[in-house]
């Protein structure tokens, strides 16, 4: 499974998701935005104005979510 976490660096956010996926086991891609004009389009595209931007490839969601870390978790995705 491909996770894609659209960061920028001293996001305190960010920073949590990445270390939350860590401890489930979880593999992702990290892309800074600021290093990335394409992905910064893409996510603003999105509508999102926010990092982290998490996506899988069911949804993307803004922001440090611990419920859907778990859920990711929890439906057995291979890291």
């Amino acid at each position: 499974m491909a996770i894609t976490i659209y960061t920028k660096p001293d996001c305190v956010h960010c920073h949590a998701t990445c270390r939350a996926l860590d401890h489930k086991g979880i593999d992702y891609r990290l892309v800074n935005l600021l290093d990335d004009e394409q992905a910064l389009h893409h996510v603003r595209a999105l509508g999102y104005q926010q990092v982290p931007v998490v996506q899988t490839p069911q949804e993307y969601w803004s922001g440090f979510r611990p419920d859907k870390i778990s859920l990711l978790s929890a439906s057995a995705i291979p890291a």
